[in-house]
């Protein structure tokens, strides 16, 4: 799985933790690192053959990020790659990023527990 920092947010202690907790429970991941563009993160994405592509977004710009995103993982044919996000993402927005196609979102304070729970069901359904 890949995690990502997309656009200008220089603040990735939350991916770092995410990243690390999903690392120590077994998972593959790949910390693509801050200022990712949404091209960046879909290559990265497809080069590892990853399953998961995790956001990490605190800037407020997450539908934009995530309907590019989605967009480019449908025009290379990644079917099955499933996006979740994490960071600052106001509630009212939740039900839009996941009729974009957004498998998740998870809001500061979310357990990390719950987010492998929710990782781990990604992976046994590939």
């Amino acid at each position: 799985m890949i995690i990502a920092k997309p656009g200008l947010d220089g603040h990735d202690r939350g991916a770092k933790v995410i990243a690390r907790a999903l690392r120590d429970a077994g998972m593959e991941v790949i910390y693509t690192g801050l200022r990712q563009s949404p091209e960046q993160i879909v290559a990265a994405a497809a080069q590892e053959d990853a399953d998961v592509i995790g956001l990490s977004i605190l800037s407020g710009a997450h539908l934009p990020i995530c309907r590019r995103v989605l967009e480019l993982i449908g025009e290379r044919g990644m079917e099955g790659v499933e996006l979740f996000v994490g960071g600052i993402i106001p509630t009212q927005d939740i039900p839009e990023l996941k009729a974009l196609g957004v498998a998740d979102v998870f809001l500061p304070g979310a357990s990390t527990r719950d987010v492998i729970a929710a990782l781990e069901g990604v992976a046994t359904r590939t």
